[in-house]
């Protein structure tokens, strides 16, 4: 599984599009739905900690998770500068250890698909089921197979930001499901461009392996929707989103 260091600098300048206030707020229509309105809240895979500062804004008690420290460097500076009382953890998201139990986990932005095996995911699905409590919730998203063959694919993408150059390389597997992602960064200081890089992998799960791992962990009454969306997903959907309640 991947650990960013150098991509964490980067991050939220090549995530600029991702509006974390929209899907906070879907995230947070969900629970209430559900009637989580508060609680303990776990970020999974929490990144530079956007998502745990917005859903902290929305009255959650929230715990981030990562296991890159770079990434969790820029969160806790974050959740500082925005006022929020925010306890992030270095720890693998396949061998998580809380010192209690949350009433709701998000993985969100693909994070899952960085999991190399349906071993690794089985093992982040006991662990998220483990610190759960009974009726709680479970909600991440997936990129999909479709997104993984006919967008990503073998794709290059350049990115000219304010503060980076960014060339994006991805080889896709077809057997596999699996996209390997080199990342070069361009940075120019005192009239010199500095180079660094980074790589990882992504693999796209099956619906019915999500489905069969997810109910082995001890959830159930499993939903699936498109992105942002309350529709069911479509054929070509690149994005979907998982909606699973810890057994009673």
């Amino acid at each position: 599984m991947s650990r960013y260091g150098v991509f964490a600098e980067y991050y939220d300048s090549l995530t600029s599009n991702v509006s974390y206030d929209e899907t906070a707020e879907y995230v947070s229509d969900i629970l209430c739905e559900n009637g989580i309105k508060e609680g303990i809240l776990l970020d999974l895979a929490c990144g530079t900690g956007t998502m745990s500062a917005e859903m902290a804004k929305r009255g959650y008690d929230v715990i981030g998770i990562d296991n890159s420290p770079e990434m969790l460097s820029e969160a806790r500076e974050k959740a500082y500068e925005a006022g929020e009382d925010i306890l992030f953890l270095c720890q693998d998201m396949c061998s998580i250890d809380l010192y209690g139990t949350v009433e709701c986990t998000l993985c969100l932005l693909d994070s899952l698909n960085h999991l190399e095996s349906e071993e690794e995911l089985l093992a982040a699905f006991k662990g998220v089921s483990l610190f759960t409590v009974p009726g709680g919730l479970f909600i991440f998203d997936v990129n999909t197979q479709y997104k993984h063959k006919y967008v990503l694919g073998d794709n290059t993408f350049v990115y000219d930001n304010d503060d980076v150059y960014c060339v994006w390389q991805n080889e896709y597997d077809d057997e596999s499901g699996t996209v390997e992602i080199f990342l070069d960064f361009f940075e120019e200081e005192d009239g010199l461009y500095r180079r660094s890089s980074e790589y990882f992998a992504e693999r796209a799960f099956s619906d019915e392996a999500i489905r069969r791992l997810l109910k082995e962990s001890g959830f159930s009454d499993i939903k699936t929707y498109g992105e942002l969306s309350k529709d069911a997903p479509s054929d070509k959907e690149e994005r979907v989103f998982y909606v699973a309640r810890k057994d009673i």
